[in-house]
């Protein structure tokens, strides 16, 4: 356990920052799993429409760590591809 009061503040900020970072990450899951229900209903126009909120949610998460930009941008790669075929 922390000893230092440095150190007790900064699991208490880990915590709020862990709650922080986990909404995040729910919303962007969220968001890309609406965005796969759209392609596999075969909904081209109702998934051109979301694709700039997706595109926006994921450089979000990756602007602030919580994915890598490369995994948001390969994600958003592959959606347009699965939309173009459509």
């Amino acid at each position: 356990m922390a000893n230092t009061k440095s150190a007790i503040k900064r699991i208490r900020r880990i915590s709020k920052q862990t709650v922080v970072n986990k909404a995040r990450k729910s919303r962007y899951r969220n968001a890309l799993k609406k965005m796969n229900l759209l392609v596999e209903g075969k909904k081209k126009n109702e998934a051109l429409k979301f694709l700039p909120k997706l595109n926006s949610e994921l450089m979000k998460v990756a602007k602030t760590g919580i994915i890598k930009k490369q995994n948001a941008s390969r994600n958003v790669s592959r959606i347009t591809k699965k939309i173009a075929s459509l």
